[in-house]
């Protein structure tokens, strides 16, 4: 009996995190609106089609949180919870790289470029769920979705008029 006692005090420690109802609470809100905000971005992504979609933003947005969370939860200063946002700041841009391809021969024509800024967007909103800071993700991630989905929808450039086949009476000639 010993020993279960003390597998299962060990167990408990491992869990001591979050020993209070306020500490669960806030942490699976703001993991639950991290996955919510990135799986928003992601799906107006993955609905126009872009390589980068609502698993790859809901993730994005989920880590960001988490590594911010998992330092300020564990009393860090601010100086030290600086480096992480600076290092996972430096780490999407090596996601957001991946995103990116310049045609072959056309060397003026590159892809990915909004899906890259679309995941660097994501983390910040994942690092300002992290640091409770709810109300300017939901700004944040509003605004995304405007620029995203409602500006293209203002600057189309006009279509030329589709030419249609000629029927057989428009072709016949007197």
């Amino acid at each position: 009996m010993e020993t279960l006692s003390r597998i299962a005090a060990a167990l408990l420690a491992e869990f001591s995190d979050l020993r209070e109802l306020e500490q669960i609470t806030r942490a699976c809100f703001r993991l639950a609106l991290a996955a919510l905000l990135g799986g928003l971005l992601g799906y107006e992504r993955e609905a126009q089609g872009k390589a980068a979609g609502l698993r790859t933003h809901m993730l994005v947005t989920l880590g960001a949180a988490l590594f911010v969370m998992a330092m300020s939860e564990g009393g860090a200063g601010d100086d030290a919870i600086s480096r992480v946002i600076q290092g996972i700041a430096a780490g999407i841009g090596f996601l957001c790289a991946g995103t990116i391809l310049k045609g072959g021969a056309d060397t003026a024509r590159v892809k990915g470029l909004t899906t890259a800024a679309g995941l660097w967007l994501s983390t910040a909103i994942g690092i300002c769920v992290g640091r409770g800071h709810s109300a300017t993700a939901v700004l944040g991630t509003l605004l995304a979705l405007l620029v995203l989905h409602s500006l293209p929808r203002l600057f189309e450039r006009p279509r030329a008029p589709r030419k249609t086949a000629k029927t057989a009476e428009q072709r016949h000639v007197p």
